[in-house]
This record gives C-alpha cells, sequence and structure tokens, in this order.
C-alpha cells in the first residue's frame, strides 16, 4: 500500500511539472501559429524512399519474428563473424548506425534494429507495450534468434539505456557492452534527484508525460523538431555532418508510425510501476564513450557509472555532441575497436 502511495504522489508531481511544461511549449506553438497561420499543420507527404535507406554498403534489410513483434533490421557481414547488435535511441532508428556500419562490417556480422514502435518495426499500441522490461525482452530473444548465444552490444541514448537494464539482468548474452552517451540507470536517477543542471535537460521527458501535445509539437511544421534536434546549434550534429538526404531519411522513418510509440518509452518509464531494480554491479567489460557537448545529459554521469562497472572505460569525445556516433565518427569507431582488441 505505501508503494502504491508514494507511486501515485510521484505521479501527481510528475504530471504537475509536465502541465507546466505544457503551458510553455503551447505558448510557443501559438506564436509559430501566428506567424505561420495553417503552416503549423503543414507536414509533407512522403511516399518516396529516402535512396540512401537502401545503401548496399550499409547491409540488407531484413526482418525477424520474434514472440510478440516483428523487428525490422538491417545486417552487413558474414554470418560466421561474431555478432555486433546495435540499438538505437530517440529519435532514432537503424541509420544512426551507418558510420559503424560501414566500420565494423570487415570482421563483425553487424546487425542494427529498429526498436519497436520505430520506422518497419511493428508499433503496438498501448504504453504498456513499451517498459524497458519488453524492450530487454526483445534483446533476450533476437540474439539467439540470429544464431548466437553472445554479441558485442552497442547501445545510443534510450538504446544505451536499455543495454545497461540488459547487462544487469542478462550479462550472460553479453560478450562487451558498448553505450554512447547513455548513463547508467541508476546513476541517472541519483543525479536528476540531487543535481538542478539535470532536472532542467530533463524537461521534455516530463512534457512527454501529457497525451497528444507532445506528438503534435514533433511533428508540427513539418517535423520541426528533428530540425532543432539534429541542426541546431545546441542540440545538433556538427555543422555539415547531417546532410539534407539523412535528415529527409529520419523524417521518412517517423512518417511511417508516427511519434506516438517512441514518446510511449518515455511514458512507460515514468507511469508504469516497475519492481525494485536490482542494482548490482554490471559484471561484463564496458566502454562508455561521451560527446562533451551533450545538450541533454550531464557529463558527470559517465564517470559515476564507474562505481557500478568493475571493468569500466571512459573515452570522453570532444567537440561532440548527444550524437556522438555520427558527429565524430572516427574517433568513435577507433575507440571501440580499441577497446575490443583490448580485451580478446
Amino acid at each position: 500500500m505505501a508503494g502504491f502511495v508514494a507511486h501515485l504522489v510521484r505521479r501527481v508531481i510528475t504530471l504537475s511539472i509536465g502541465l507546466y511544461y505544457g503551458s510553455v511549449v503551447s505558448g510557443g506553438l501559438l506564436i509559430d501559429f501566428v506567424r505561420n497561420g495553417r503552416g503549423l499543420f503543414y507536414i509533407k507527404k512522403r511516399d518516396k524512399r529516402p535512396e540512401c535507406l537502401d545503401d548496399p554498403a550499409l547491409g540488407k534489410h531484413k526482418f525477424i519474428q520474434l514472440e510478440n513483434i516483428k523487428l525490422h533490421y538491417v545486417e552487413a557481414g558474414q554470418p560466421g563473424k561474431p555478432l555486433m547488435l546495435f540499438v538505437h535511441g530517440f529519435p532514432e532508428f537503424w541509420f544512426s548506425w551507418r558510420y559503424q556500419l560501414r566500420e565494423f562490417q570487415k570482421d563483425y556480422r553487424v546487425v542494427a534494429i529498429d526498436q519497436r514502435g520505430y520506422n518497419e518495426s511493428d508499433a503496438p499500441s498501448g504504453i504498456e507495450n513499451y517498459t524497458i522490461d519488453k524492450m530487454v525482452g526483445d534483446l533476450k530473444q533476437i540474439i539467439p534468434a540470429l544464431g548466437y548465444d553472445k554479441c558485442v552490444l552497442v547501445g545510443h541514448d534510450w538504446g544505451g539505456i536499455i543495454c545497461w537494464a540488459f547487462a544487469l539482468q542478462f550479462p550472460q548474452y553479453i560478450e562487451r557492452l558498448i553505450t554512447l552517451n547513455a548513463p547508467h540507470p541508476k546513476v541517472f536517477l541519483e543525479h536528476m534527484n540531487t543535481h538542478w543542471s539535470q532536472f532542467r535537460k530533463s524537461w521534455y521527458m516530463f512534457l512527454f508525460q501529457l497525451p497528444y501535445l507532445p506528438e503534435f509539437w514533433m511533428r508540427n511544421m513539418d517535423m520541426k523538431q528533428l530540425d532543432e534536434f539534429f541542426l541546431s546549434e545546441q542540440y545538433g550534429v556538427r555543422s555539415g555532418i547531417m546532410t539534407k538526404e539523412d535528415l529527409e531519411a529520419y523524417k521518412y522513418a517517423f512518417s511511417l508510425h508516427g511519434f506516438t510509440c517512441p514518446i510511449n518509452y518515455y511514458r512507460a518509464s515514468f507511469a508504469i510501476p516497475r519492481a525494485r531494480a536490482d542494482f548490482k554491479p554490471v559484471q561484463v567489460p564496458t566502454l562508455t564513450v561521451w560527446g562533451n557537448k551533450d545538450a541533454a545529459i550531464d557529463t558527470e554521469v559517465a564517470y559515476s557509472a564507474a562505481k557500478h562497472v568493475p571493468d569500466y572505460t571512459l573515452k570522453i569525445v570532444d567537440d561532440a555532441s548527444h550524437w556522438v556516433q555520427m558527429d565524430q565518427p572516427a574517433i568513435v569507431n577507433d575507440h571501440i575497436r580499441t577497446f575490443l582488441k583490448s580485451k580478446l
């Protein structure tokens, strides 16, 4: 009973904060409406698939049927090679790993999945289908379904959070863990609860607890927020890295299912109580690569993860944003390769 009451109190506080940020966003949308009129509601019809998504150098498009869901993925490299499995974050899809797919297919069977609710993977309705446990279950199924009992597991942002959770529950499936600008879950929760800087940066998580408004905010003016996330000086990748075709690929991907399912990851993490997590030490060698210009997450959390991982390597990448694997791919790839060679 006490646990239920505590969850209810946290839920009321979360929604109250969400309503505050919702009012701020609504004010911004009203200003945009005054400036652009009906253009605020414009979204381009995208019937043609961007050619960059079918670049044969990135691999072949495939689907895999798991117990309750079908996932789309892109793979390259010889089947007999060790498996390197890539898990994307928000708001992304498999294409975020394009530089790594090219780099590591010589030595690995590289597989970049679309997580549930993204791009060409199934998108079941309902917040309950987007809990961390659901995505951890997807990884637990996909590794043996691809014919492996272990993999090098690589995750960014939300994908990295899921990879951390997977490593805590099923370390036997992981040869090496690599996270990119994705904090250890315990570290992040503690840091957000004790540091005003992180609380302010996490404002969108509270906004995403509201119905309808976050989806409209993400899709208005032809998904203007994707331009903000990837191209702006505050959040975006370095100038010249993201091409117009790359950005169009992201908008095409989100035109398939919209934003409700990806936003449901955030809603589920706040709204659905989980069993008390067992934050025992992560018992696999772990590399964290961190872009030091991340506007969404404080860099301090990357250092703090060492308390929970006995075999921990941290590489800070200067002049790199949250999208570190796209922002500085050569440096990121070199850190990954050096880490993997050092653990042979």
